[in-house]
């Protein structure tokens, strides 16, 4: 019992630390101090410059994203791709309403406020999530997934054709950047703790609504959906409020990125960005809040590594094989994903229901999981 009071207390130390370190992260005073390893001089200022910083706050961006994708595979047990559409639509609406509307006359002018287009991009989000749920949740497994595939792909065709609303494949420039009152948002360390701001707000939202009637329907759901259905849950209810609370969370994601980037454009929101989400999800662990957010960390920060590592690599093997591999980043996320699927196919940080049923401690549940089991009974 001492031991365990001592270990919570140590626990409760170090998340203090860590949020102290993480509160404090972009004022951290680094330039000039310097780190010697093997011969090679590291400069510390690299911590924390504008490119960093920039860096960390795509991290937490796709943190959020990531924390909205999760309700659909890891607390329902469906399988979406099409999370890229809602991130795209809020992205437009708060494109769309800043451009045009912020410098309107009152009140007009209050739907280009970004403070107002947050809501506004959430509920957006979910109309299109309930829009799309109602009449295809009653799919399941693969026909689901093509279906919110599809989806995905109809809003950018909407995009890139609808010129009169979204500019086309020219996008839309000069978004106006936050503010509140007389301080616009404009740097990056504004926009690190608005991002972090927004990820703390989503956790506390989705930790509080996992442990609620809503999230004990969900697991319920994902298990097995006849038991679930026997005992009174309304699977398409439940699964209708998974979606536009999903698409919600990725639209408000959208809408920050639209004003913090300042151009919006067709490219930014590919199919492949789903599949990067998702694969950010597999990687910590399906339905994990703290696996989520590892995975996130892990694939951005490996992104950008290779952003920078792999022109240097095709240079060096250029004498010997003319190899393009600038664009292998998602062959290098393949490789990771399928050695993870071989040596921890849970995640990084699985749930402990899941821990339990991949890693059986007894002869017991390990027997009940095969045809011995069965065999045994017979004899």
């Amino acid at each position: 019992m001492e031991l365990k009071r001592k270990f919570l207390s140590n626990k409760n130390i170090l998340l203090a630390l860590f949020a102290l370190i993480v509160l404090a992260y972009p004022y951290i005073p680094l330039e000039g101090y310097y780190v010697s390893l093997g011969g090679w001089s590291f400069h510390m200022g690299i911590i924390n410059n504008n490119y960093t910083l920039h860096v960390v706050v795509l991290i937490m961006l796709y943190m959020l994203l990531s924390m909205g994708l999760n309700i659909i595979p890891g607390y329902t047990g469906l399988l979406d791709l099409g999370f890229v559409g809602f991130y795209g639509i809020g992205a437009y609406t708060s494109a769309l309403l800043t451009v045009n509307l912020a410098a309107a006359a009152f009140p007009l002018s209050l739907l280009g406020n970004f403070w107002v287009i947050l809501p506004l991009a959430a509920l957006n989000g979910a109309l299109f999530g309930v829009l799309l749920g109602a009449p295809t949740l009653r799919l399941t497994g693969d026909y689901f997934a093509i279906v919110t595939f599809g989806f995905s792909e109809l809003v950018i065709l909407i995009v890139l054709n609808e010129s009169w609303l979204t500019n086309g494949p020219i996008g839309v420039r000069g978004i106006a950047a936050p503010a509140i009152g007389d301080y616009v948002f404009t740097s990056e360390r504004a926009f690190y703790y608005l991002i972090l701001f927004m990820l703390i707000l989503v956790i506390i939202f989705i930790k509080r609504i996992a442990n609620s009637k809503i999230g004990r329907a969900w697991f319920a759901i994902r298990e097995n959906e006849i038991a679930a259905e026997a005992v009174g849950i309304n699977i398409i209810k439940y699964k209708v409020v998974a979606f536009a609370i999903s698409a919600s969370i990725g639209a408000v994601g959208g809408a920050f990125f639209a004003r913090w980037m300042r151009f919006v454009s067709p490219d930014m929101f590919k199919f492949w960005e789903s599949v990067l989400i998702l694969c950010m999800i597999i990687l910590g662990g399906l339905g994990s809040i703290k696996g989520v957010l590892a995975g996130a960390f892990i694939m951005t920060a490996l992104a950008e590594i290779l952003r920078a590592v792999l022109p240097y690599a095709e240079e060096l093997i250029r004498p010997v094989a003319n190899v393009e591999l600038v664009g292998a980043r998602y062959a290098v996320f393949g490789i990771v994903l399928i050695i993870m699927m071989r040596f921890k196919p849970e995640g990084l940080f699985p749930e402990t229901r899941v821990i339990a049923e991949m890693h059986p401690s007894t002869d017991a549940i390990l027997d009940a999981q095969t045809d011995t089991f069965w065999d045994k009974r017979r004899t």
